[in-house]
């Protein structure tokens, strides 16, 4: 990864998914933790229970109050205890997390059930001029994903990082399906202008995500008549929906044929702190 692609990767090991989790943190910034079955619960007692999937900085604290600061503390506590401290669901949850007792199982085929991706943008002004493209270019890395899989999409998902590193989001479910580059770009920024029209005292962003999900393959196009409906570019169905999908697949077809770099979209521009093409596909396969 680092020889390729130039960019850090921790990578944790173990036999359930909360384990190799908190494997992975160990190892940050940059490294491998293996944790045999034969020591993971000496392994995972000696941790910060900070470590744990679900306990944030409220569960902390509380668990700090009963002098329980370790995984392996918690593991010592009684499970009734621990329920009467932070409620029957998540008491008991992180009783059985602090044995390693996690039943999820790994399902590496499953189909994805969104597509997403995001850029980093430092400190930018929440304005138009920043947002807009970075939204247009978002939105074209996940259409064209989406038209590769035959997929498409119902509900619209953004992300916006203020530059406190506080993150909100804003959701909207359409009644068709989409997989249109510009249709996904205008919801998009809709959704980031009501974010930021929700908090007026921030001034600042530093990072943009966009994911699309309620996937299912494509089906027929019910067509719609032309009513001069402010949003009928964003509807498949419709001439302007219709024009957009066309122009799409022609994007789609030069670039499988002469390479991604061939044609762009004018609206949207590549940000240069985007996850590199190499690496993303390696997500592609899975939708």
């Amino acid at each position: 990864m680092r020889a390729e692609l130039g960019l850090p990767i921790s990578i944790g090991v173990a036999r359930t998914k909360h384990l190799a989790k908190i494997a992975s943190q160990v190892a940050k910034p940059d490294g491998l933790t293996v944790v045999d079955p034969e020591t993971e619960l000496e392994f995972l007692h000696k941790l910060p229970v900070s470590l744990m999937w679900g306990v944030g900085p409220a569960t902390e604290a509380r668990l700090a109050k009963a002098a329980i600061t370790t995984i392996g503390q918690l593991a010592a506590s009684s499970p009734q205890a621990v329920e009467r401290l932070l409620g029957h669901a998540v008491g008991t949850k992180l009783a059985a997390l602090a044995w390693n007792r996690d039943l999820r199982h790994v399902q590496p085929r499953r189909r994805a059930r969104s597509a997403g991706a995001q850029s980093a943008l430092g400190r930018q002004p929440a304005i138009a001029r920043v947002f807009k493209p970075t939204l247009h270019h978002l939105a074209d890395r996940i259409g064209a994903r989406l038209r590769a899989k035959s997929l498409s999409g119902r509900t619209i998902t953004v992300r916006v990082r203020f530059a406190d590193l506080r993150s909100v989001t804003r959701s909207i479910t359409l009644p068709a399906p989409v997989s249109a580059t510009r249709a996904l770009a205008e919801i998009a920024e809709d959704l980031v202008r009501g974010a930021l029209a929700d908090h007026p005292d921030e001034r600042t962003i530093s990072l943009l995500g966009l994911s699309v999900s309620q996937l299912d393959v494509q089906a027929s196009v019910q067509l719609e008549l032309q009513l001069g409906a402010a949003d009928e570019g964003r509807r498949p169905g419709t001439r302007a929906g219709a024009a957009r999908s066309r122009a799409d697949q022609a994007i789609d077809a030069i670039r499988k044929r002469f390479g991604g770099q061939a044609v762009d979209y004018a609206s949207a521009t590549r940000g240069e702190r985007s996850v590199p093409d190499e690496f993303r596909r390696l997500a592609e396969k899975d939708l």
